[in-house]
């Protein structure tokens, strides 16, 4: 089983446009295009009735102590925690590609809508949704593919995993609003066949400049 995109090479880093947000000429820092990116899969397991396609940031400070405050930056040594950044369930196994995007465009102030989506899947709460639950202008329930958006203070440069998953049944067995923790907890015993596809991304002027 292969995953593979056009958007980027795998393990580089990842370009502003499929990103939420983007570091400005002058070092400020705004919303981007946030387009959701190619990605495309051959070789699945006999028996996939359906995908599950998520994306996750391992790289998310545990603490929002320093996070975004200018004049200091996130330890690199701070403990890091999972964000997910798209859930996407009940994919048919064909068409065998997702287009540059089809599932995203822009960025939206309290969220995409959801569970339904395209071609009969679902798509689960991202982690914007807790992010952005005290702004009183943006807070919301944020569905599908919402992108990059790390700390402009990080010392460390973020990694995104798209992980694919070929599964057993034609509809996984999560109901309503569900979220990445369901979502694993729904894969287990069902999983076939799994790919992975990643890049890197940062907001951090200092390592933007030195990659």
């Amino acid at each position: 089983m292969e995953l593979w995109s056009d958007s980027w090479t795998n393990g580089d880093r990842i370009p502003a446009r499929f990103a939420a947000g983007r570091l400005a000429e002058d070092g400020s820092v705004g919303f981007s295009d946030n387009l959701n990116p190619h990605l495309a899969w051959r070789e699945l397991p006999e028996g996939t009735a359906s995908m599950v396609l998520v994306c996750h940031d391992f790289d998310v400070p545990s603490r929002p102590d320093d996070v975004n405050q200018p004049g200091r930056e996130v330890p690199v040594d701070l403990p890091r925690v999972d964000f997910f950044h798209w859930l996407l369930i009940d994919l048919p196994p064909r068409p065998t590609v997702i287009a540059e995007g089809e599932f995203s465009r822009g960025f939206t102030p309290r969220g995409k809508p959801g569970p339904a989506s395209l071609n009969g899947a679902r798509q689960g709460l991202n982690d914007y949704t807790g992010w952005f639950a005290g702004d009183a202008q943006m807070a919301g329930q944020y569905f599908g593919y919402d992108g990059p958006f790390p700390p402009f203070n990080d010392s460390l440069v973020h990694h995104y995993v798209f992980t694919l998953y070929a599964v057993s049944v034609a509809r996984l067995p999560v109901d309503g609003v569900f979220s990445g923790a369901d979502v694993r907890a729904a894969l287990a015993g069902r999983v076939l066949g799994a790919a992975t596809f990643s890049g890197t991304y940062t907001l951090n002027a200092r390592l933007a400049q030195n990659p």
